[in-house]
């Protein structure tokens, strides 16, 4: 079967400083696979390296198959890779209902015209009362996005990356700046909506992480230095020597 995505000694360089140095890194379709590192590994730019928001130095990106390196974002959005980013990424003035759909109209393959009402479109809508209830945000629908608190932004924009009709996402500290209890139902809410979905974490929360993933893997200086299972990449000395440390007692 062919992995969602396949990266092949793939390098990124900024004048003469190389921040990715060869990674190598398969992503089996389905899976939950989280990228840890500290900080100032690369994790962000590999992220921008997959979905074409930096062009790569060399090496190749496959998604499905089909190399997507050189693409522009856009191109890859339409082979079927969405992401999130840490600074939240929603139109602050329309409404909730409005935010999604924008990502169901291009799912659905509408396009834009001003000779036909959108409320006439029974797919789109069907589809965002859908994804409403999913995410929770049925009671918020008229609201403008800005207005959300910040886990129902979060939320938001998780959603607009599955209303997409993505099947690989990449999500890029999902949890950032959460509480524990806020932690806790956003870690729920990615489960439940990327069900069947490939799915690329980034993530600081140790505790998320061994939660929902079903392998990790570790970079360190540009490089991927171990990919396993959590129960592997718990017991790796290299890793705990180069990133996890005390956390990895801890969360013991």
């Amino acid at each position: 079967m062919t992995n969602a995505i396949e990266i092949e000694d793939l390098r990124k360089s900024f004048g003469p400083v190389e921040i990715i140095r060869g990674v190598n890194l398969e992503l089996r379709r389905g899976e939950r696979h989280a990228l840890i590192g500290p900080n100032g590994a690369g994790k962000s730019t590999l992220f921008h390296l997959i979905s074409g928001r930096l062009p790569a130095t060399s090496g190749k990106i496959r998604l499905n198959g089909h190399e997507i390196q050189g693409k522009s974002p856009a191109e890859i959005a339409h082979a079927g890779l969405s992401r999130s980013f840490q600074i939240t990424n929603i139109f602050p003035e329309m409404t909730v209902l409005e935010n999604l759909r924008c990502a169901v109209l291009w799912k659905l393959g509408h396009r834009y015209s001003v000779l036909r009402p959108i409320r006439r479109l029974r797919d789109v809508n069907a589809e965002c009362e859908r994804l409403l209830v999913e995410l929770g945000l049925q009671d918020r629908r008229a609201e403008r996005a800005d207005t959300l608190t910040y886990p129902e932004q979060r939320a938001l924009e998780l959603g607009l990356a599955v209303a997409s009709g993505a099947g690989t996402l990449l999500l890029d500290e999902p949890m950032a700046g959460m509480s524990h209890t806020e932690t806790a139902a956003a870690l729920d809410l990615i489960k439940r909506v990327t069900e069947g979905k490939t799915l690329l974490m980034v993530e600081h929360d140790m505790g998320v992480i061994f939660e929902v993933a079903d392998r990790i893997s570790v970079l360190v200086y540009g490089e991927i230095i171990a990919t396993g299972t959590p129960e592997e990449i718990r017991a790796n000395p290299a890793v705990q020597e180069a990133y996890l440390g005390t956390a990895t007692e801890e969360a013991a």
